[in-house]
């Protein structure tokens, strides 16, 4: 049973601020809703209240609603107008699509002077000025004509109700008959007996063929689900306010079961290393990846085609002697590997065309080759004779032969003082040329 409550009024209050004192209007349709409370006290502003699509019976505390102007109780199971004596300013009715059977309290809205529009949903036409002058006249007969109707109309209401009690009995006992049946057709020997012998044979007694009659015909009335609905709309019934609640709680019973079906139970922990210490492939996200072996580097390489435009905070790698994995949106990609690596010297790269994932993992046994520098070239056009001799020697010396020292040999420079105390530099093997003019 759905109540209104005040948070249900908050939520539907935001262009109010959420503030339901000063609340003037209010939508509380749709929410199978199947008592009238709280209203009139919350909400004493209100002038226009929203009540259509739910499980109402009844109009009850709207009273204190002196402001209310509209009021919208359509398609509820409301079969009788009563208590709107207090909503002074109301002007509009609607009870469209209800159970109101007794037509006589159609009166009650005498008081309510401002009304001016009532949908009952007689014929769905406005009545017109002819129309009230021909009922007028004819007033007393309508009204003797009224409270026959409505006397076979409770005489009616009172058989349906017996019959939806009736029926609801009949539904509520059936799992209690079930229960019992499994019950008896678990214990050995239902007639009463124990049977030890099985060469003994007892007739079967007339009540054991009726209980088995009547299993084989619940067997066979057994229908699927979808059978089942088709009988559950297809069977014919009285539009009656059991018959609207009927459908509800069916409707209600189906969602529930579609909610229970639709809550997933938690998987256990995928084994990822088992008790031996096993290492398992492991592929959750569902990625294509390509393993290959360089020989040149010696290194095993991984190439893991993560989604592209992925963001790289989303994959977390860990990289083990035996083994690679790669935690993708929490979901594990492990794939054990052909050799040992070696996890401190591994790498892993991600492509900024592709968005793959690239590791490359050193192997743990052998030597890691560097790839050799290609030696300079050398221009094929300078075949100088020089050029040619230095190819030719391996070794080169310098030449250090005096005499072919043309310079002047400062070793032999050597300062002497005079008797003034000033230095002359004297140079060893000088010859004086009259040529050259003295230093000054």
């Amino acid at each position: 049973m759905v109540l209104i409550t005040e948070d249900m009024v908050r939520r539907r209050a935001e262009h109010n601020n959420c503030e339901i004192l000063s609340l003037e209007e209010v939508s509380l349709h749709q929410q199978d809703i199947e008592k009238i409370e709280h209203v009139d006290k919350w909400c004493r502003d209100l002038k226009i209240l929203y009540l259509q699509n739910n499980l109402i019976p009844r109009i009850e505390n709207v009273y204190r609603l002196k402001k209310l102007e509209y009021l919208n109780l359509a398609l509820n199971n409301v079969e009788l107008i009563e208590n709107l004596e207090g909503c002074e300013s109301l002007q509009k009715l609607d009870l469209t699509v209800n159970f109101v059977g007794r037509l006589s309290s159609v009166e009650s809205l005498k008081n309510n002077l401002h009304l001016r529009e009532l949908f009952l949903y007689l014929d769905g036409k406005e009545i017109g000025r002819s129309e009230r002058i021909r009922a007028r006249q004819g007033l007393d007969e309508v009204r003797r004509r009224i409270r026959q109707q409505e006397q076979d109309y409770l005489q009616k209401r009172a058989s349906e109700k017996e019959e939806a009690q009736r029926e609801g009995g009949e539904v509520q006992r059936a799992p209690e008959r079930e229960s019992r049946s499994s019950v008896k057709a678990k214990n050995p020997g239902f007639d009463g007996r124990w049977y030890t012998d099985i060469n003994n044979t007892i007739p079967v007694h007339e009540d054991n063929k009726e209980i088995q009659g009547r299993e084989e015909k619940e067997k066979t009335s057994c229908l699927s689900s979808e059978d089942q609905e088709r009988e559950f709309w297809e069977k014919p019934c009285a539009y009656t306010p059991e018959s609207r609640l009927e459908a509800h709680r069916h409707l209600d019973e189906k969602k529930k079961a579609k909610e229970r079906k639709a809550v997933k139970t938690p998987k256990a922990p995928r084994t990822l290393i088992t008790p031996h210490g096993r290492v398992m492939n492991v592929n959750e996200p569902k990625l294509d990846f390509n393993l290959t072996e360089n020989g040149d580097n010696n290194t095993i390489v991984l190439d893991l085609e993560v989604y592209r435009h992925m963001d790289t905070s989303l994959m977390d790698v860990d990289v083990q002697p035996t083994y690679a994995r790669v935690t993708v949106k929490g979901k594990i990609f492990q794939l054990v590997l052909p050799a040992e690596v070696r996890p401190d010297s591994s790498t892993a790269k991600r492509s900024q065309i592709t968005g793959h994932l690239v590791l490359t993992m050193p192997k743990a046994q052998g030597e890691i080759k560097m790839a050799t520098p290609h030696p300079p070239k050398v221009s094929k056009s300078s075949n100088t004779p020089e050029e040619k001799t230095r190819k030719g020697n391996n070794q080169q010396r310098l030449e250090v032969d005096p005499s072919k020292h043309s310079g002047v040999d400062l070793a032999n420079i050597v300062p002497r003082e005079n008797r003034a105390g000033e230095q002359t530099i004297f140079y060893d093997n000088f010859v004086d040329d009259p040529d050259v003019p003295p230093l000054m």
